[in-house]
């Protein structure tokens, strides 16, 4: 099992646009189509206008593959011409729980 943290900074005054248009548009295409859902958060203190989502998958080769079926979805092409402009940058960490973690 692995784990994807993918950290995206909003642009400012955009987070309230991009949590919302993400719940209307994306994350129904993402929930059928990727691994499994687990959190999404946005950051009230410390570094503003974050948004973390974290999924997790059997392994990169299972996320590879669900990944490229979702970008070759229409509709997840529809919902990034909405987010178009929105973000300003995106860091995405694969992470491997340890022996003892409780999210295996």
């Amino acid at each position: 099992m692995i784990y994807e943290e993918r950290d995206y900074r909003i642009k400012a005054g955009k987070l309230a646009e991009f949590v919302k248009l993400y719940g209307e548009y994306g994350l129904s295409i993402q929930k059928e189509l990727l691994g499994t859902f687990h959190a999404y958060f946005t950051s009230e203190i410390g570094e503003l206008n974050h948004v973390v989502a974290l999924w997790s998958y059997e392994s990169l080769d299972d996320r590879a593959a669900r990944r490229a079926k979702m970008l070759a979805d229409p509709r997840w092409q529809e919902y990034l011409n909405r987010v178009d402009g929105l973000i300003d940058t995106q860091t995405t960490r694969i992470l491997t729980p340890v022996s003892y973690s409780p999210m295996q």
